[in-house]
Formats: structure tokens, C-alpha cells, sequence
């Protein structure tokens, strides 16, 4: 066998730069349909940013499992090999890995020098030192890929303590090479490009006809303690849902909260929401994915009839009247209803949080 001294693996090949970009393509493309897919609620891209990968991963495996038997079949070498230098490159755990510097010397071939990283137990470090000559073992065909044998046979075990090795001039071979320019910027080229073929290819259902994926309805409602006319704005997406007061209206006012949930949630049978944020003029809801069972909470279900008193009672916490400015959210991604109320005013911030039928849990004031 003959061995070129200095000689790295070669992995910038064509084939390796053309399986960085298509591997960048089906990352950029798996992730946009799968994004895309949960924004908009269609299933075939959900399922398609799903399947994409593993679909990649099984065809790769497929496609490099002769060479992968044809290098498992042939028999390792095993030698003798001198610790030139090591390097401890991190790691808090049992096993750090360590940057070894080995001249390597077969009984068959000329010796060469390698570079290699292999993780060491702890407790085993001081078992390598420079100098020290220890067993490994590695393909004939692809001796960069050297391993230290941690528990030798009795017969290489005896000739590691007795024999002595030479050094052999650098460079070494290193089992690893750092990844190129070119093929850094093939594969994020292939990133973007899958990202823009799956936006090209479902724009219509992404952007909608008009380029926006949003419908609004405005709506007018009158308040049944008052004969003014009063107003508000509603707009829906498949994501949230927000309704805006017009002047001289709040969130607080008898009623007005709960009609405003039912003007997002009209129509929509039992749909769930995963947060809803209130504001003394703005509602905000963020539903839960269709599909999605379980998730989120019902937000007809809030307590409506508790919501003013327990602003006032962290208006109260803060010591200012009126507050500057103050939001309740009601967050049920966890599970359990939780509704957290935060007022801002001259004095600091004051914060109650209360479970889903309005009991407060705590509550401070700073």
C-alpha cells in the first residue's frame, strides 16, 4: 500500500458541491412550505414540508448504501501510531473531544502523519500525552479516517509499551477539510432558490388574488346604553382576528367585550384561540391552527364580567388615577387559562395575574 504523506480527503468534488446545493434547495423548500403551509392552513403544504426531507433523507441513503458496503466489507489496518500533540477543544460532559496529531507508522507501509478528533473520557485523559505511542486502526483505503483503539488486544497492547516511533515530517492528513467558499455559497443559493420556487409555485394561495392574504369587515354596532352611535372596525385573517373602537368607546364599557369576541368568532363554529390580548380600544386574537385539536382555548369562555374589576384592582396596586395605559392577555398555549393584567402609569407598573375565571393568584406593584 502506498500512502502520500499530507495527502486530506478530497471533498470538494463536483458531486459534493452539487449535493450541497440540492441539499440547501430541499432545506430552503421544506421550510418555506412548511411555514407557508401553517400560515395560510393548507394541508398539502403542510404535508409537503414535511415529506420533502425525509423523502431526500431516504433517497440519499438509498443511493449511497453501495459505497457504504463496499467500504464496510474491506478489513481496517490496524498500526502503531506517536502522539505528536493533543488538544482538549471543549466539552463540559464525560467525553471531550480532543485534537490528536499522530504519526502513524504500519508495518507495511511507510509512515505518515494524521490529524484527527476523537471524544476521550475524562477520567482517560492523562493516558495521552506527547510522545506516547498508542494503537489504531483505520481503512487502507481512506487512512485519514485513523481511530485510537481505547482497548487494544493483549499482542498490540505489549508492543504500544515497548516499541518506540519516529517522527515523520507534517503536513498532516486531516480527517476533516473546512467547508469551501464556493460550496457554502452553492448551498445557500440552493436554500433561496427552493424558498422562491415554493413561493412561485403557490403565490395564488400565499398572496391571494389581490396580493394581500387578508379579508376585512367592517362592521357597525350600536351600544345599548347609549342612543349615539358608536363604531368599530373588524378585520379577520386565517391567523388572528382584530375589532378597533372608535373614540370615545372602551373595551371596559358594559358588554362591549364580549361583543367583541362574538363579531371575531361569528360564523366560525367552536374555534379556538391560542392568545387574546385586550387593550382599552383594541382586541387582538390569535387562533389556533385548523386541524389542531386540543389546542388553545375557547375565547367566548373568557370571564367578561370580571375583566374591569380586575383592572381596577391593578390600578389600584399602582396608586395612579386614571393609568396611562393598561393590557389584559389571556394566554391558553399551555393548557390552562391564564390571564395576566398589566397597568402603566406615573407611578410604575403594576401586574395581576388571575386563572380563567378571574380569581386572582398575585398580584404587585412597582
Amino acid at each position: 500500500m502506498t500512502i502520500t504523506a499530507g495527502a486530506p480527503p478530497t471533498h470538494h468534488t463536483p458531486a459534493g458541491l452539487a449535493l450541497g446545493f440540492l441539499t440547501g434547495g430541499v432545506i430552503g423548500a421544506s421550510l418555506t412550505a412548511f411555514v407557508s403551509g401553517c400560515v395560510v392552513e393548507k394541508v398539502p403544504l403542510v404535508v409537503t414540508g414535511l415529506a420533502l426531507p425525509a423523502v431526500y433523507g431516504l433517497g440519499f441513503f438509498l443511493l449511497t448504501l453501495p459505497r457504504r458496503a463496499r467500504e464496510a466489507a474491506v478489513a481496517p489496518r490496524t498500526a502503531l501510531a506517536m502522539i505528536e500533540s493533543l488538544e482538549a477543544t471543549g466539552g463540559e460532559a464525560s467525553d471531550v473531544p480532543v485534537r490528536f496529531d499522530l504519526t502513524v507508522a504500519p508495518d507495511d507501509a511507510p509512515a505518515y502523519r494524521v490529524e484527527i478528533r476523537q471524544d476521550v473520557n475524562v477520567v482517560e485523559l492523562s493516558d495521552y500525552r506527547p510522545r506516547g505511542v498508542v494503537v489504531v486502526t483505520y481503512p487502507p483505503d481512506r487512512p485519514w479516517k485513523a481511530r485510537i483503539v481505547r482497548r487494544p488486544t493483549p499482542e498490540w497492547e505489549e508492543r504500544a509499551a515497548t516499541e518506540r516511533l519516529d517522527s515523520v515530517p507534517g503536513p498532516a492528513m486531516r480527517s476533516e477539510t473546512p467547508e469551501s467558499l464556493a460550496g457554502g455559497l452553492l448551498t445557500l443559493l440552493g436554500l433561496l432558490l427552493g424558498a422562491a420556487a415554493v413561493l412561485l409555485l403557490f403565490r395564488a394561495d400565499l398572496f391571494g388574488s389581490d396580493g394581500s392574504g387578508t379579508s376585512r369587515e367592517p362592521s357597525v354596532s350600536s351600544s345599548p346604553s347609549s342612543s349615539s352611535s358608536t363604531s368599530s372596525t373588524t378585520t379577520v385573517t386565517s391567523v388572528t382576528g382584530t375589532v378597533t373602537l372608535g373614540p370615545g368607546q372602551s373595551m371596559l364599557d358594559r358588554g362591549e367585550l364580549r361583543r367583541a369576541v362574538e363579531s371575531l368568532t361569528r360564523g366560525e363554529g367552536r374555534r379556538r384561540a391560542l392568545t387574546v390580548v385586550v387593550r382599552d380600544r383594541l382586541l387582538t386574537v390569535v387562533f389556533s391552527p385548523t386541524g389542531v385539536r386540543g389546542a388553545g382555548f375557547d375565547p367566548r369562555s373568557l370571564p367578561y364580567d370580571r375583566v374591569p374589576a380586575l383592572v381596577e384592582k391593578a390600578r389600584a396596586a399602582l396608586g395612579v388615577d386614571p393609568p396611562r395605559s393598561w393590557q389584559l392577555t389571556a394566554d391558553g398555549v399551555s393548557g390552562s387559562l391564564t390571564l395576566r393584567v398589566v397597568v402603566t402609569g406615573e407611578g410604575g407598573t403594576a401586574t395581576l395575574e388571575a386563572d380563567g375565571r378571574g380569581k386572582v393568584r398575585r398580584s404587585s406593584g412597582s
